[in-house]
């Protein structure tokens, strides 16, 4: 099964990025700068602010940390970030990886480039050409339900974007797949569920991991003749299709096929959230001053939804992984957005009354329809205290490629997430300068940017 490397490593290090297409470049902007928003709010973290203190020492690097006013070895500086990225469940997603490559891709890639200093061009297509490498392979793979997916093949991610930015060639890129599948964490899936924060870490971890194995091309270290496929298909999945990793490569880009969020917590919530938005928009009755009428919510969907079935989370990742709580908060506060999400609002009583009103179940149709990769279904029936019910269901998630959110809608959440650290005038010149890349900007000055709305910024 060799061959498949191959065509990977030689796409890898030999597509040019003066033929990647308009519509893929253009996407990739709006995927760095939703990844550089995604960032920057969770920066704000106390987490990420004590793992920035213990890791960046005061003799700086050549990376930044966003958000922070440090700056980093490349290594270090993807290993914060992506953490940072995380922490909102912010990040966007993309259906075909069954995963989140930008999230793995983007910061370490970033690094890179401010360190060698990278053309725009060349960086957007270090980023789309490591988010489909990676998610390609994640797209092939069934990982072991018992996994969690971030810190498994978006190392691939990040090792080939950053391997692109070092112009390996195609015997570095082959060799690099190789070492690059090896760094596979073995992450656990139950940590989303428990709250577990260390999940937050995998993506960091992986972008960190990226750049090793990059090192350990450079220094000579080899891998298995086939990594990818011994990984992926026999330690923590069983059945990797190299066939698929490889079918349309360069033609069907996956990384214009991804999804957005507005909704600050785990995607399996959002089908049940924008029904309810739809309950909520046309029933004013069904509003916050309505809460002590509600007898109780019964929602119905897929299997991945119905496990986020906790009705008492203690902290701020086990509420963006329940249905009843984001439920709860979301109508009681009016919004789904991050600061529905708080520690604060997990320890309110009367979201905490709510959320033990509202049921989950799987429905094995809707578990059925996951075969269609936009297909994410729930239902949900709000029963008044009086008798009257309020019902609204949905098959397509909003921000998914067949419904996507407005180019205005994302630049609104990107300005949110960044105003929790950058003033207006210093997050709106962050954004330009990403979406300037390719028309004569670069890594140089985009990192000139950072730097500038890092120093003045508000925490």
């Amino acid at each position: 099964m060799a061959d498949y490397l191959d065509t990977l490593a030689e796409f890898a290090a030999n597509f040019a990025a003066a033929e990647l297409p308009d519509a893929v470049s253009n996407h990739t902007k709006l995927i760095i700068a939703d990844t550089f928003g995604a960032i920057v709010g969770g920066s704000v973290e106390p987490e990420v602010r004590a793992l920035a203190d213990s890791l960046c020492d005061e003799t700086g690097g050549s990376a930044t940390v966003l958000g922070i006013g440090k700056t980093a070895t490349p290594a270090l500086a993807a290993l914060i970030n992506g953490t940072a990225g995380t922490f909102l469940e912010m990040d966007e997603g993309n259906g075909p990886a069954m995963g989140h490559p930008a999230i793995h891709t983007v910061p370490a890639t970033f690094a890179a480039a401010e360190k060698h200093g990278t053309s725009g061009t060349d960086f957007i297509a270090a980023v789309a050409i490591g988010y489909e490498v990676g998610g390609r392979i994640g797209g092939a793979t069934h990982l072991r339900g018992s996994m969690h997916p971030h810190g498994t093949w978006g190392t691939i991610c990040a090792a080939v974007g950053v391997g692109r930015v070092l112009g390996f060639d195609a015997v570095q890129m082959r060799s690099l797949l190789n070492i690059a599948s090896n760094m596979c964490l073995a992450t656990s899936r139950p940590t989303m569920l428990q709250g577990a924060t260390v999940r937050n870490a995998y993506a960091g971890i992986s972008g960190q991991l990226g750049h090793l194995s990059c090192d350990l091309v450079r220094a000579g270290f080899t891998g298995e003749h086939d990594g990818i496929a011994n990984v992926f298909g026999n330690v923590v999945s069983t059945n990797f299709d190299p066939a698929l990793a490889i079918n349309g490569l360069g033609q069907d880009w996956i990384v214009a096929r991804n999804y957005f969020k507005l909704h600050a917590c785990c995607r399996y919530n959002h089908g049940a959230l924008d029904a309810l938005a739809e309950i909520t928009s046309t029933h004013p009755e069904v509003g916050p001053d309505a809460v002590g009428n509600i007898a109780r919510i019964d929602i119905a969907s897929y299997d991945l939804a119905a496990e986020l079935n906790d009705q008492a989370p203690d902290n701020m990742l086990a509420a963006k992984f329940s249905v009843p709580f984001a439920i709860a908060t979301t109508l009681i506060n009016g919004t789904s957005t991050v600061e529905a999400f708080t520690l604060d609002n997990v320890r309110t009583e009367a979201i905490q009354d709510l959320t033990k009103r509202v049921f989950i179940t799987e429905d094995p149709a809707m578990t059925a329809q996951r075969s269609d990769l936009e297909a994410r279904p729930a239902s949900v029936k709000v029963t008044m205290t009086d008798g009257q019910t309020f019902e609204a269901s949905n098959t397509i998630n909003h921000g998914s490629p067949s419904d996507p959110y407005t180019s205005e809608q994302l630049r609104q959440k990107y300005n949110s997430l960044a105003a929790r650290v950058w003033s207006a005038v210093d997050a709106a010149a962050v954004h330009d300068a990403i979406m300037a890349l390719d028309q004569g900007g670069d890594t140089k000055e985009l990192r000139m940017t950072v730097l500038r709305a890092n120093a003045k910024r508000k925490t």
